[in-house]
């Protein structure tokens, strides 16, 4: 199976067992074997359920796969048949040495004889090696303890015991950004589409047909549960005894396999219980702190991926599918019912923030800009703040003698505006004096010096970016009355507009049928006017 089958395995993991699909869930993991989900093989165990313990061991290894597995299946049927002689269940013990411990003769033949001949005292504890046997719910713990380090130094279960670090709801979240595509690609895009299946591909304006029931009832598309509602099936950590070294495992099998796996138990398959239990694992494998063994996560998780993303992959959206957060350049109102009235989150960014930006894929990235000229960016899902940039001219040399100057008199600097470019791959500053600074962005809290423009005389008042001619441009407007047109590669200046009377406050690029052309509409406060 390719390796983005199996990612999809884990992601319909996740959504069933968010959805409470319990049992479906850990068929799911028997059938697949890609997870072995430690927490529900303990409560199984400890419960006693061994037809459902071994039915999901046979997910993951068989009896002869190794003598990690031997001793396990050995184990967990010796412990069945003890308990079955405790109860005095003598049928049931035979049918259990019969079908179940019959098949270890063939590699200890005296072993299986004195477990036989269990059958022939009024109670098991009479043998030497059982006299410490206690009851069965300290016996079945005592086990387990053992069945948990063989399965953490079984080969088989290599990289099966941790669960993906996801964010809760990543299968809806893919589903919405699909959605969200799909919308995009329509001729004639609907401000809020009612999204009815996901069977076939969305289209606004659709032929009547046949459709599928209504979100309502198809909890597929449901509304997304809040964060940190993700419910987790356990918080059990792989096993990390003292490493103490212990002799090699007894030579129990008649024709041990050739190849040479570490020691787990200092004795062969036998009667009593491990007496060492901190000494099972000769090479005991501990895990990371920082990333430690678990079941399925919470998206409550602060861990945030630093590596690059394709544009276009949002880290996570918290929308329901049938509001999918596109822009329009239609304008239309909502009822107020349909806004969160409620305080989301509070982020501390240390000075009075004087814009906002949020990215426009990943949605839940925000750029804040200052009243001292600090940038930072947030990921507000885990109120992280994953980076903080001071005011600084890179370059101050190549800057003109009047800003020099200006900073010289006055240090002090505001950003005026921050904006991301169209597909988030570059921000752009507007500061209170003359420079423009464009940043490239690569993920994470990975981001880059890209251009720096001494753009105007005074303050750069707003900043945005266009695409004409399917080259990238920046517009900036400014105190000096004017605006301008960079490109968005190198920085040339490609136009100047002239013939305000007053300093112009905010510009915004004009879209004519999805084509970005050589129009803004500027607005200048200060004279109360407005020219195109």
């Amino acid at each position: 199976m390719s390796s983005l089958s199996r990612e999809l395995v884990f992601l319909i993991l996740q959504f069933l067992d968010e959805e409470k699909f319990k049992e479906t869930v850990h068929k799911l993991e028997q059938e697949s074997g890609f997870y072995f989900n430690m927490k529900y093989f303990e409560d199984e165990v400890i419960n006693g359920n061994w037809d459902e313990v071994e039915r999901y061991l046979g997910g993951f290894t068989k009896v002869d796969d190794n003598r990690y597995s031997m001793k396990i299946f050995f184990e967990i049927r010796k412990q069945k048949y003890l308990e079955a002689l405790d109860k005095h269940d003598r049928s049931k013990a035979v049918e259990i040495l019969v079908k179940d411990l019959k098949v270890f003769a063939s590699f200890n033949e005296e072993l299986f004889k004195e477990i036989t001949q269990l059958l022939t005292l009024e109670n098991f504890r009479e043998n030497e090696q059982l006299s410490k046997y206690g009851d069965t719910k300290s016996a079945r713990a005592i086990m387990l303890v053992e069945l948990k380090k063989l399965i953490e130094a079984n080969p088989l279960f290599r990289d099966k015991l941790q669960f993906p670090n996801l964010k809760s709801s990543r299968l809806r979240t893919l589903i919405n950004q699909s959605l969200n595509w799909q919308h995009q690609l329509c001729k004639n895009p609907r401000p809020n589409p009612d999204i009815k299946t996901l069977f076939v591909d969305h289209s606004c304006g659709q032929p009547n047909g046949a459709r599928a029931p209504s979100p309502a009832n198809n909890p597929l598309l449901g509304s997304i549960p809040k964060p940190g509602g993700f419910p987790q099936l356990g918080a059990h950590g792989p096993f990390q005894p003292a490493p103490t070294p212990v002799a090699p495992l007894a030579g129990w099998m008649s024709n041990p396999p050739a190849v040479t796996h570490p020691a787990v138990s200092g004795g062969a398959i036998g009667f009593g219980t491990p007496t060492n239990p901190a000494a099972m694992l000769k090479h005991p494998r501990t895990p990371s702190a920082a990333n430690p063994s678990m079941d399925y996560p919470s998206g409550d998780s602060d861990h945030v991926s630093k590596r690059p993303r394709p544009v276009g992959l949002s880290e996570e959206v918290n929308l329901p599918v049938n509001m999918m957060p596109v822009t329009y350049p239609q304008s239309h109102s909502y009822p107020q019912d349909d806004f969160h009235k409620a305080v989301a989150r509070t982020l501390s960014q240390g000075s009075a923030p004087m814009s906002m930006d949020f990215h426009p894929v990943q949605q839940t990235l925000l750029l804040v800009g200052t009243n001292v000229g600090d940038i930072g960016l947030w990921d507000v899902g885990t109120k992280e703040r994953l980076v903080v940039r001071n005011f600084k001219v890179w370059e101050l040399g190549k800057c003109s003698m009047a800003l020099q100057a200006a900073l010289v008199k006055d240090p002090t600097v505001s950003v005026n505006r921050i904006i991301w470019s169209p597909d988030g791959t570059l921000f752009g500053v507007a500061y209170s004096r003359h420079i423009v600074q464009i940043y490239s962005y690569h993920g994470g809290d990975d981001i880059r010096q890209h251009l720096e423009i001494d753009a105007h005389v005074g303050g750069v008042n707003d900043i945005a970016f266009a695409h004409p001619n399917k080259q990238l441009c920046i517009i900036t407007c400014g105190d000096d009355k004017t605006i301008k047109v960079w490109e968005a590669t190198s920085g040339t200046k490609q136009f100047t507009f002239e013939g305000h009377e007053a300093p112009v406050y905010s510009v915004c690029p004009h879209y004519k049928e999805n084509i970005q052309v050589h129009l803004f509409n500027c607005f200048r406060w200060k004279d109360k006017g407005m020219a195109l």
